[in-house]
């Protein structure tokens, strides 16, 4: 079997969205009909165990067939050797050896962070006069280590991702000035800055079910339909196409 590509969801910050963002990655990956196994590394939560385990539930009460992922416990050499596409992997909001060994052996890393300088904070530090960027943050220092093994390994490089998550709907200063810096940080540690989501209640109303709006369609409405869904959508359409994991945008049709 070929390798399965690993994304790991990762920041060292917590609340930046990351399970969030693993869930959604890995059911819009089930619907483009790939092969997904999870792996939730956050030991004391469980957050993206319990969002699958709800699903299997629900799609087991209400007689629907819904795509379900193979859930596997640990990233060792067995869940390497699964029949799947892709990996998808949610890590703690802190430095653990699970999460550093996770990050070596990524084919991406997805770093979600919110719209603010408490985010930047991670990725870099930066000059509390002139806002310039001194240096890279812990979260970038753990990014590169990452990279350093997995190049002394003679593997391809690690695609590092950063989602602009939780994004206001207006233009602020205070956007314009963390867009700058994260411009200014790309170059200099090598990420690809993309946009994410935006902060939508309907992005956490349906974790209960285990479903996300790449679920909705005429035999699964758990709730009722608007046009903020289609919106968020089309809004993981977009992502999923920023991030490369689909073409054209993924399915961006709205749920009838």
């Amino acid at each position: 079997m070929a390798n399965a590509r690993i994304i790991v969801v990762g920041n060292e910050k917590g609340g930046a969205g990351k399970t969030t963002v693993a869930l959604h990655v890995a059911v819009a990956l089930m619907h483009e009909g790939a092969r997904v196994a999870v792996i939730d590394l956050d030991v004391r939560q469980q957050s993206m165990a319990h969002f699958f385990a709800n699903r299997a539930l629900w799609a087991a009460a209400e007689k629907l067939p819904l795509p379900h992922p193979r859930v596997l416990p640990h990233l060792d050499e067995a869940a390497l050797q699964t029949s799947a596409d892709f990996i998808v992997v949610d890590t703690p909001g802190a430095d653990t050896a699970l999460s550093r060994e996770a990050h070596q052996r990524a084919d991406m890393i997805v770093t979600p962070m919110n719209d603010s300088f408490v985010d930047f904070d991670v990725l870099a530090v930066v000059d509390p006069v002139t806002l310039v960027v001194s240096r890279p943050g812990l979260y970038a220092e753990t990014v590169w280590a990452a990279r350093k093994a997995r190049a002394a390994e003679r593997r391809a490089p690690i695609d590092w991702v950063v989602l602009r998550n939780r994004l206001a709907s207006v233009e602020a200063r205070n956007r314009k000035r963390i867009d700058e810096r994260l411009d200014t940080l790309s170059r200099r540690v090598g990420f690809r800055p993309v946009a994410g989501l935006r902060d939508r209640v309907i992005y956490r109303e349906l974790f209960p079910f285990g479903l996300t709006v790449s679920d909705l369609s005429r035999d699964v409405r758990p709730v009722q339909i608007s046009i903020a869904h289609v919106m968020a959508r089309q809004e993981i359409g977009l992502m999923m196409e920023e991030l490369g994991l689909v073409e054209g945008g993924g399915e961006q049709t709205a749920p009838v």
